[in-house]
C-alpha cells in the first residue's frame, strides 16, 4: 500500500505483483497466459486478500507507461529489469474476485501484525514517529508518504529505512552477545543466529537489499563460527556472486549498486583516510603514552572515536555519490554531518526494537519501556533530519551523469585515493591517469552540452515549456500545469535538470490546466520572477494567484506586446486587447 497526502488528506493505492496463469481480452475465451503482471488499485484492498490466493481482475492490460520528459522515472524500465513488462489497472476493489477458499494468512503477515501490536503497545496514539519505527524494523511502506521521507533523502539519511546491513547486523549483533553470554560456543551461535536472521528477511517481505545483507553476514557469521578470519572484500564479493548467479537482473537495480558500491567504498577508501588521520593525531613518538597529561590522553581517545565514525561516513558518502546524482540528482555535502549522529540513533531504536519483540507478551512492561525508547529516538531523528535539511547549502539538485559518468566518477574516485597513498612512482603515473580520465570526462561534458535547449512537458490537458541555455540567467518556465501535474510530473523534471532556482516563471494565461500550480513551483524553485499578461481572465484561482504574487512587488511583473525579458521580445497581447476565449490571450 502506498499513502499519498494531497491538501492534508491521506489517499491509498494498492500495488500487488500477480502471476498469471490465464488471460481474458473482452469477450474472447480463456487462453493459458505465463509471467507476472502488476496490479495497481486506487484504493486499498480488504484484508482478506492476501498472497496465496487465486484471483480474477478486471483491468486494463498496457505495458507501463513511458517517462513524458527527460530525466523523470523510466518505469517501464524499472519494472522490465523484474520480470514485468506489463501494468493491469483495476478501477476499484469490485474489479478483485477471490476464486479458492480461504487460505491460512503467511506466517510473514502474521509476524508483520503481531509486531506492530508489540511495537505500538503503551504508546498512546499511532503517530508519524510509530509508523516510521514500523517502517524501519518491518519494512512498512504506508509510513514513507512524500512529506515524511523527503527530509531524509535530502540528507542523505533514508537508508535508514531499508531493511539492509546496519539492520542486520545490529540484530545477528545483539543476538550473538545474548547467545555468548549465555555461554553458547561459536558453533552453537552460528546456528541459531542464521535461521533467526534468514526468518527476519522472510518476515519483513523478502526485500532485496535485505536478502543481499542476510546473505553477506551469513558469510561473516559462518566464518567467525568456524574460526576462520574475516575479510570484508571476500564477504562482499561472496555475497555478490551468490546474488547475481541467483538473479543476474540484480545488477542493473539501484539498491544493489549502492548497496555494493558503498560498503567497498568503505572498505578501499577508509584505510587511507584512517592513515591520514592517524597522521594528524599522532603525538611525539618518543613519549611513552603513559607519560603524557591524562587530559591529553583523554583529549586523543575522544578524538580518535569522534572521527573513526567520520571517516567511515565521509567514505561511504564519496561512495554513493555518483549513484546519487544519477538516480536521485542530488548532491548533499550535509549527508557526512547528518549520519554522525543519525546512524547511532538509528542503533539506539534498533536495539529497542529488538527488545521490545523478544520480551513480546510475556515481559508487556518491559516491552512498553523499549517502546518508549525507540518512539524517543525517532523523534529525535525526524527533528534532525529537518533541521539538516534547513542548514544553508545542506543539499544541491543536480543534473545526472550518463552511465559512462558514472564509471568514470568511481574511477576517479577510487584511482584518486589509492594513489595518494601508492609509492612515489606508481603514485605519479596513477595520478596522471586519473588526471587524463578527469579531463577527458570534463571535455566530454561539455562538447555533449547544447547552448541552448527547450522542453515541452505534456501535463494532464496543458503543457510546460522549460527554456535552458548556458547562460544561467537566461532560463525559464513557462506555465507548469495543475498541482498535481506539478507533483508528479514538472517538479520531478525540474529536479533532474538540476534545477534550484528559477530566474524567471512564465504565465501565459488563466487556465488552471496550465498554470494551477504555479503558487507551489514559486515556492520550491524560489523564483526570482513572475511575468504575466496583462489582460484579466476570469478564472478564480488564477485572480488569487495574482493576488498572491502582488504581495511581493519584486516578484510580478506584466509584460504586453513589445516589452523585453533578457534577450526575449513579447510578440502578444497588446495591453488593451480583449478576446473571447482565455487561449486567444496567451
Amino acid at each position: 500500500h502506498r499513502t499519498y497526502v494531497r491538501n492534508e488528506k491521506e489517499t491509498t493505492r494498492t500495488i500487488a505483483q500477480v502471476r498469471v496463469s490465464h488471460l481474458q481480452c473482452g469477450n474472447d475465451a480463456w487462453q493459458p497466459a505465463f509471467g507476472d503482471v502488476l496490479v495497481t488499485t486506487p484504493t486499498r484492498l480488504p484484508d482478506e486478500i492476501y498472497a496465496r490466493h487465486v484471483v480474477q481482475i478486471t483491468g486494463v492490460l498496457a505495458p507501463p507507461p513511458r517517462p513524458v520528459a527527460e530525466g523523470l522515472f523510466d518505469y517501464r524500465t524499472y519494472l522490465r529489469r523484474h520480470g514485468i513488462h506489463y501494468l493491469l489497472t483495476a478501477s476499484t476493489t469490485n474489479d478483485w474476485q477471490v476464486l479458492d477458499g480461504r487460505h491460512p494468512r503467511p506466517l510473514g503477515d502474521r509476524f508483520r501484525a503481531w509486531a506492530r501490536a508489540s511495537l505500538a503497545r503503551g504508546l498512546p496514539v499511532e503517530d508519524e514517529p510509530l509508523r516510521l519505527i514500523w517502517a524501519m524494523s518491518l519494512g512498512w511502506k504506508p509510513a514513507l508518504t512524500h512529506e515524511t521521507y523527503e527530509p531524509f533523502m535530502r540528507s542523505g539519511t533514508m537508508h535508514i529505512f531499508a531493511i539492509s546491513g546496519l539492520h542486520v547486523a545490529l540484530i545477528a549483533g545483539i543476538l550473538t552477545r545474548l547467545l555468548r553470554l549465555l555461554q553458547v560456543p561459536r558453533v552453537g551461535c552460528g546456528w541459531v543466529v542464521i535461521p533467526l536472521i534468514w526468518f527476519y528477511t522472510a518476515a519483513t517481505g523478502w526485500q532485496a537489499s535485505a536478502i543481499r545483507a542476510t546473505v553477506m553476514m551469513s558469510i561473516i557469521i559462518g566464518g567467525w563460527a568456524l574460526k576462520r578470519p574475516s575479510d570484508l572484500l571476500n564477504s562482499l564479493a561472496a555475497a555478490a556472486l551468490l546474488i547475481l548467479l541467483w538473479d543476474p537482473r540484480q545488477i542493473f537495480t539501484a539498491s544493489f549498486q549502492l548497496s555494493f558500491l558503498v560498503v567497498l567504498s568503505i572498505a578501499l577508501l577508509a584505510p587511507p583516510l584512517e592513515a591520514m588521520r592517524n597522521r594528524l593525531l599522532q603525538s611525539d613518538p618518543l613519549v611513552p603514552a603513559d607519560l603524557l597529561p591524562r587530559w591529553r590522553r583523554g583529549l586523543e581517545f575522544l578524538l580518535r572515536g569522534g572521527t573513526a565514525a567520520a571517516v567511515v561516513s565521509l567514505a561511504a558518502w564519496m561512495g554513493s555519490l555518483p549513484l546519487t546524482a544519477y538516480y536521485f540528482h542530488l548532491f548533499s555535502p550535509v549527508t557526512v554531518l547528518a549520519n554522525l549522529v543519525i546512524v547511532p540513533l538509528s542503533s539506539l531504536t534498533l536495539a529497542a526494537i529488538v527488545g521490545s519483540l523478544i520480551c513480546g507478551s510475556w515481559l508487556p512492561w518491559i516491552g512498553e519501556c523499549f517502546n518508549h525508547s525507540a518512539w524517543l529516538w525517532m523523534s529525535c531523528m525526524v527533528k534532525l533530519s529537518e533541521w539538516a535539511t534547513q542548514l544553508p547549502g545542506a543539499y544541491y539538485y543536480v543534473r545526472g551523469p550518463a552511465g559512462w559518468g558514472v564509471i568514470a566518477g568511481y574511477l576517479i574516485l577510487i584511482g584518486g585515493m589509492a594513489g595518494l597513498f601508492l609509492p612515489a612512482k606508481p603514485r605519479r603515473w596513477t595520478l596522471m591517469g586519473v588526471a587524463v580520465l578527469a579531463g577527458f570526462y570534463a571535455w566530454q561534458w561539455l562538447a555533449m552540452r547544447p547552448p541552448a535547449s527547450l522542453t515541452v512537458i505534456p501535463v494532464n490537458g496543458g503543457m510546460a515549456l522549460y527554456y535552458h541555455a548556458s547562460n544561467q540567467s537566461d532560463r525559464w518556465l513557462m506555465d507548469c500545469g495543475s498541482t498535481n501535474s506539478v507533483e508528479f510530473v514538472t517538479k520531478p523534471f525540474l529536479r533532474a535538470q538540476g534545477i534550484n532556482s528559477l530566474p524567471a516563471l512564465i504565465l501565459t494565461h488563466g487556465d488552471l490546466r496550465h498554470i494551477g500550480g504555479a503558487d507551489l513551483i514559486a515556492d520550491l524553485f524560489h523564483a526570482r520572477q513572475i511575468l504575466v499578461s496583462p489582460v484579466r481572465f476570469r478564472s478564480p484561482k488564477y485572480r488569487l494567484l495574482l493576488q498572491e504574487f502582488e504581495r511581493r512587488p519584486q516578484w510580478l511583473r506584466r509584460i504586453s506586446s513589445g516589452d523585453r525579458f533578457g534577450p526575449w521580445r513579447v510578440l502578444h497581447p497588446e495591453a488593451d486587447d480583449r478576446f473571447g476565449q482565455a487561449d486567444d490571450n496567451a
